[in-house]
């Protein structure tokens, strides 16, 4: 057996265990305002709009599937909505803007008030995802970030901040996905099986 094969195993194991674990020690009240967030956005008619770049691509589109299927109640699709699944759109505005634009392009055009836009980018540095929640945050449009531990420059442009306690890129992937993960648990909750928790945060009709 390679013991250097063993130990890259066990170290990458014990990073992520300790991030996970500082994430939701520190987290888990955030996780449950940003949940609530968007179950009321739901409630009222909205969308959650994913987007990031490379492996936050591909958990963009896991965490909307999650919404438009299901997660582990059964119950309505939920309209999710991946920003990075579409090619004709994302190389027509590449070509004809720039890379930058492919997300807030996408956006003005798909987003109303009142709906969220979730951006993820381990080093929160990422220009496109960026530059699609300040166009987010122009429009009444509520932003959660999803970013490493320094939060780079999606602080400015989040209403709600995720910040992993980790410089490390895959565990730093890891964690989001575990956070997006109980995302979706929790909006079941307080959609489907505890409704009168969510009930004090609905608008209230005059």
């Amino acid at each position: 057996m390679s013991e250097a094969a063993l130990r890259k195993v066990m170290d990458h194991a014990q990073a992520g265990l300790a991030a996970r674990k500082a994430f939701f020690e520190t987290k888990s009240e955030l996780v449950v305002d940003i949940s609530r967030a968007m179950a009321v956005c739901l409630a009222s008619g909205g969308k959650i709009m994913f987007c990031g770049n490379g492996g936050s691509a591909a958990d963009s589109q896991h965490l909307a599937a999650e919404f438009t299927n299901r997660f582990k109640l059964e119950r309505p699709p939920l309209p999710g909505l991946a920003l990075t699944t579409d090619t004709s759109a994302l190389t027509a505005i590449g070509n004809d803007y720039s890379f930058d634009e492919v997300f807030s392009k996408q956006l003005q055009a798909l987003g109303r008030p009142g709906d969220i836009l979730v951006g993820l980018s381990t080093s929160g540095t990422s220009s496109n995802v960026i530059r699609a929640m300040r166009e987010a945050k122009r429009n009444d449009i509520i932003t959660v970030g999803l970013a490493g531990q320094s939060g780079g420059e999606m602080s400015a442009v989040s209403d709600f901040l995720v910040t992993v306690p980790s410089g490390d890129t895959p565990v730093i992937q890891e964690i989001h996905i575990a956070a997006g993960h109980m995302l979706c648990h929790l909006v079941d909750h307080f959609l489907f099986e505890a409704v009168s928790e969510l009930t004090p945060y609905l608008p209230q009709d005059d």
